[in-house]
């Protein structure tokens, strides 16, 4: 069976390499003229790692990886701990399968490798999408047809396949943004920071956490504004982050002050949607679903999306690729809808202002990690995996 792919970020290469894997034949068209290194860290949990390690990409990742031991929850001004939990065996040890964390490009890198060169058309944007009883087509910039039994629309948060599906409908701005740089191990050496660090303050948040072999240090600082630009490549003005977080905890500010260069990223999502699907054509990751990244996983949806597309098409024939397709969606759409919800409560919680609100988060926060070894979000991983053990 044929399948196009749009778009080759994480979701598209994962669709195209489950598509392989189920035996069907997969064109890959992106609209740049080369894999570029964009966006900074990714953190990878179990129910990702899980799916990588079925595709045999598992061991090339983890080799660019960082496995951090834990994450530690703190307050802003003085650093104190709310809580813990653990990141490093423990994980492995309950779920199967680790939790790492990557540089963007050095996963996207390790995707790419895997898919056969054969099936990758670069700098060949698509202009369309239509379908017919027998076939779907993707019209590309230069007027060429291409025909197969499905496409897959993975064509991200701003994707075009999903106003060609549903109508017009317009990305979310999320009232936040977030400063984005990469340190080196030696420019936080003296910092005391803990392996990996979630800072919550009134109306901001900033975390950190090791990529590329504990080499690089990926900072993410998030805060509430009221514009921002969509755009991983847009600067920050001089100075702007520490402005931004004026009075934070000495080592928040050390490591801030010692950024070189920071980007000013707008935040944004898009409305579920009661059905990702239609006929011959499906939405796969952020065209489907993006998320605010409060929870670390709009990456490890969108391989979740590429593995389930694959088994549910697994030895289907074109007559059965629409019903196929409505399995997918079944098996999927709830899940990312309650991970979309599950995100953005987490960054309101995040966000508290000083007092009585914030105090008892931090308590419930602190209770909940004397009970339990592993956030609250691994239900979420735990559910994954157990159901990619019932159904693979």
């Amino acid at each position: 069976m044929r399948a196009i792919v749009v778009g080759a970020g994480i979701g598209g290469l994962a669709a195209t390499l489950n598509l392989n894997r189920a035996g069907h034949e997969v064109t890959l068209v992106e609209q740049t003229p080369r894999f570029t290194e964009a966006g900074a860290g990714i953190q990878l949990a179990p129910n990702a790692t899980r799916v990588l390690r079925r595709l045999d990409l598992l061991g090339a990742v983890a080799a660019q990886a960082a496995r951090p031991s834990h994450v530690s929850f703190r307050t802003w001004s003085d650093g104190a701990e709310i809580c813990r939990y653990a990141l490093g065996h423990e994980v492995e040890d309950e779920f199967g399968a680790p939790y790492l964390q990557v540089h963007r490009a050095d996963l996207q890198q390790a995707l790419a490798a895997a898919v056969p060169p054969e099936s990758v058309r670069l700098d060949t944007p698509a202009v369309g999408i239509d379908q017919d009883d027998g076939a779907a087509y993707v019209t590309t910039a230069s007027g060429e047809r291409l025909a197969a039994d499905l496409v897959v629309a993975a064509d991200g948060i701003r994707s075009a396949a999903r106003q060609w599906l549903f109508g017009a409908d317009e990305a979310v701005f999320s009232r936040t943004a977030a400063y984005r740089a990469l340190l080196t191990a030696d420019d936080v050496a003296d910092l005391d920071l803990p392996d990996t660090g979630v800072w919550l303050g009134p109306g901001r948040h900033f975390v950190h956490y090791w990529v590329r072999r504990r080499e690089l240090l990926n900072i993410v600082a998030v805060f509430g504004t009221d514009t921002a630009t969509e755009s991983w490549t847009a600067e920050a003005e001089p100075g702007e982050q520490l402005r931004t977080f004026d009075g934070w905890d000495p080592r928040v500010r050390g490591a801030l002050e010692r950024t070189g260069q920071v980007f000013r990223w707008g935040i944004y999502t898009r409305a579920p949607l009661a059905r990702w699907n239609v006929g011959r054509v499906t939405l796969l990751g952020d065209s489907a679903h993006a998320m605010v990244p409060f929870q670390a996983q709009g990456a490890a949806q969108a391989i979740l999306d590429a593995a389930v597309l694959g088994d549910c098409l697994a030895g289907a024939t074109p007559a059965q690729v629409p019903d196929a397709l409505d399995r997918y969606v079944r098996r999927r759409l709830a899940t990312a809808t309650n991970m979309q919800a599950r995100s953005a409560r987490a960054g309101e919680d995040f966000h508290l202002p000083d007092g009585a609100e914030a105090r008892a988060r931090n308590a419930r926060m602190a209770a909940h990690a004397a009970e339990h070894r592993f956030m609250p979000v691994a239900t979420a991983w735990a559910a994954d995996v157990l159901d990619e053990r019932a159904t693979w």
